[in-house]
């Protein structure tokens, strides 16, 4: 579902005739190694393939137009092994239309202090190669990440890591589409935003759907398909015992499986990876989607209620880098708080939680849902698992996009919860409550959210950079006064840089 594993970066070293043909077969060489090396780390998820050596204009600008048309390539990782002179890199890297990673390494990790010359000068010279090459980047003004250290270094290959899984969400972001099942929910504000300005920015379309294509899939759907479904239900959850056979509400949960095999009929048709759906607009619907939706995020989609394109999209860019890590990815919605004790946030919405966030198994249950003026839906109840986590927010800023991003640490309720029939998140935000939320309502951060345990800030601040968006983290080196600042600085920046060429 997010094509991760048929994915690759290539690793581009640069260098010129300068030195000789035997240096260049010598780059060749360590090259080869380490992009081998790079490609066999088990922390980069990507295939890492090893590009010729490029020593001219010509060879970059055809290498970087390659990449562009590439169905495969989500970005370079660049590295200049002896001097590479930057004026060749301009018309390759202002052709360039995928990120690109610059890794400032060197082949040796020690000085042969006792038989250097400079025959071992000329050729590692990255010291000040790449400084040539970053002059470069900076003068026109490109976005990339800069990664310093040994490419045998695990903590390289982490940032490394982290900035291809940022890029394979950009790379999916380019065909991405959003399903939107009716309109946003009315008079909201901060779920709304420019949908013509996202697709240029951020490259996802945006489409709008009647209810009624749903219900015109789910009038396709054999009474067969409904029984395979539900006996998966069956077998997977703990069912309630309404909801069991011959339980009184059991046609409750046949209609649950009904909608979410006429939803996997509606995606597939409509070709969209992310969607959203409002309890406002559920016209022919005898019940909200719940543990349907559950199940489509759990399989890789995005998605967010009432008309939430913006969160449905970093739902689906958050499932694509955290392919293959343990642990979960969610929509979520800042619900209710513990205010005493230093402050817990209690995450959940009223049915659309990811099941992957959790290691128990879910509960199948039907209750009535005081909102939509439909019959009790059914829907998986559990309590998110412990651990370090991110809650992030996508809003729109009128002139940019801006990701919000918080570090939190997901913890177990202090007491049970019987009577909350909702699959729900506790969470402690960094530094505190009290920082976080002011923060977060400064930046004017969503009360919905993705919340992931597998990525970290790194990793969104990679897709931020990768996508031209503003990235505000609040974690536990957070201070308001150097907050406000930080809002006030970045309003002056990205009202001058549209000037900036």
């Amino acid at each position: 579902m997010t094509d991760v594993p048929g994915l690759e970066a290539w690793f581009v070293t640069g260098s010129q005739h300068l030195y000789g043909q035997d240096a260049l077969k010598l780059v060749e060489l360590h090259s080869a190694s380490m992009g081998a090396a790079l490609s066999a780390s088990s922390r980069i998820p990507v295939k890492i393939v090893t590009k010729p050596v490029v020593t001219d204009g010509e060879s970059i600008e055809r290498l970087c137009l390659d990449a562009n048309s590439s169905p495969n390539c989500v970005g370079l990782i660049t590295w200049m092994h002896t001097f590479s002179p930057a004026r060749m890199w301009i018309g390759g890297l202002r052709s360039l239309a995928k990120p690109y990673l610059h890794l400032h390494t060197q082949f040796n990790e020690e000085l042969p202090w006792a038989t250097i010359d400079m025959d071992f000068m000329n050729l590692n010279q990255s010291a000040h190669g790449d400084r040539e090459f970053g002059f470069i980047a900076s003068r026109m003004r490109l976005s990339r990440k800069v990664v310093v250290g040994s490419w045998r270094d695990a903590n390289v290959h982490s940032e490394i890591e982290a900035w291809t899984r940022a890029a394979c969400a950009w790379h999916d972001a380019q065909q991405l589409k959003i399903a939107r099942l009716g309109d946003n929910m009315r008079n909201v504000a901060v779920t709304e935003g420019d949908k013509v300005d996202a697709q240029i920015k951020l490259r996802y379309s945006v489409n709008g759907y009647g209810i009624g294509e749903l219900m015109e899939r789910m009038h396709q759907v054999t009474e067969g398909e409904v029984e395979k479904l539900t006996a998966e239900y069956d077998e997977t959850y703990t069912v309630a015992e309404p909801l069991r056979p011959n339980g009184c509400q059991r046609k409750a949960l046949q209609e649950a499986a009904r909608i979410e095999i006429g939803l996997r009929h509606f995606l597939a048709d409509t070709g969209a990876r992310a969607f959203t759906d409002t309890f406002e607009d559920l016209h022919g619907l005898t019940q909200l989607p719940g543990i349907a939706v559950q199940r489509l995020m759990a399989d890789g989609y995005g998605f967010a209620a009432e008309g939430d394109w913006k969160t449905a999209a970093l739902v689906r860019a958050m499932k694509v880098m955290s392919h293959g890590l343990k642990g979960g990815t969610s929509f979520m919605e800042d619900y209710t708080y513990h205010l005493k004790d230093g402050g817990q946030v209690l995450g959940a919405h009223m049915l659309e939680i990811c099941p992957s966030i959790t290691g128990d198994k879910p509960s199948a249950e039907i209750h009535p849902l005081s909102i939509g003026g439909k019959g009790d839906p059914v829907r998986l109840v559990f309590t998110a698992s412990v651990g370090r986590a991110v809650n992030a927010s996508i809003i729109d800023m009128g002139n940019r996009f801006r990701l919000v991003a918080n570090q939190v640490s997901l913890v177990q309720p202090r007491e049970p919860l019987p009577k909350l029939p909702v699959a729900r998140a506790i969470w402690t935000p960094e530094p505190n409550l009290k920082t976080a939320a002011t923060a977060w309502i400064l930046a004017g951060g969503s009360h919905h959210t993705g919340l992931s345990q597998t990525l970290t800030i790194e990793h969104l601040r990679d897709f931020a950079e990768i996508s031209g968006m503003e990235c505000l983290v609040i974690d536990r080196d957070t201070k308001i006064t150097n907050f406000i600042n930080e809002l006030k600085w970045n309003d002056v920046y990205y009202h001058l840089a549209r000037g900036v060429s």
